[in-house]
């Protein structure tokens, strides 16, 4: 239990020393680089999405006689729907002119986005408690330290824009850090609901697992091939090979 509990909080982490770059990092440096970050997350996340949550998913479907590919297909379907059902709300929403930009949406909207991440890494650890030998600890490992990677960003665009705009450095940072909240809140509802119906389990992981694939195709890989075409491309190769390395060497 010590090891998910360091895995749900590794993420959290990652967002908290993004949004601590308000205190360290002028804007710009932070922008620079947070582009070349969100990159080689987009590989380690897409890496993750297929070898620490779809293929155990099929693996433990397989295991408990299942059709291997039904809980797989249709939870990827479903994680990545729900998702872009949400984004396509929200657009609305915005456009219509209900919203304001104001800091409460800021926040609110990063924590909606970090609840499928949480739901992620609190997949991949249910398994391990399960006993699952499609899930193992450097595996789940992995997908925490990813997304970690992948929140640095995600916290400095939270922190940085509402000092920016005149927010005090320290609520701007206390702002940016409390945008990570939901990742371990969502992880560990996902343990509890996945060990009390161990069924769901091939389902929750392949729900999660196309709700990280939405994420990696829809909001980190355009900007990477729109903006930085070739650096971009390197990086997010550079993060794909060292979560399948990752994955095959120490899982």
């Amino acid at each position: 239990m010590g090891e998910a509990i360091r895995g749900l909080l590794l993420p959290f982490l990652g967002t908290s020393l993004g949004a601590a770059g308000v205190l360290l990092v002028r804007a710009e440096r932070v922008r620079r680089l947070e582009g070349f970050l969100s990159d080689a997350a987009a590989g380690i996340m897409a890496a993750a999405s297929v070898f620490s949550l779809l293929l155990p998913a099929m693996e433990e479907t397989e295991r408990s006689g299942g059709v291997v590919w039904l809980p797989a297909a249709l939870g990827f379907l479903l994680g990545a729907g729900l998702l872009a059902a949400w984004d396509r709300i929200s657009c609305r929403i915005e456009h219509a002119g209900r919203v304001s930009h104001s800091t409460r949406l800021l926040v609110f909207s990063v924590c909606l986005h970090n609840i499928p991440e949480g739901m992620a890494v609190g997949a991949a650890y249910a398994g391990l408690l399960s006993g699952s030998t499609a899930v193992t600890a450097m595996g789940a490992l992995s997908l925490s330290v990813g997304i970690a990677l992948q929140n640095l960003p995600e916290g400095a665009i939270v922190s940085l824009p509402l000092h920016a705009a005149g927010v005090g450095r320290g609520r701007a940072l206390l702002l940016g850090v409390l945008s990570g909240v939901s990742e371990p809140i969502a992880g560990a509802v996902t343990i509890l609901l996945a060990r009390f119906a161990v069924p769901a389990l091939p389902w929750l992981l392949a729900f999660a697992a196309g709700a990280m694939a939405y994420v990696t195709g829809f909001e980190l890989l355009p900007d990477t091939f729109g903006k930085r075409p070739v650096a971009g491309t390197l990086f997010v190769f550079g993060g794909f090979a060292l979560m399948t390395g990752m994955d095959l060497l120490l899982g």
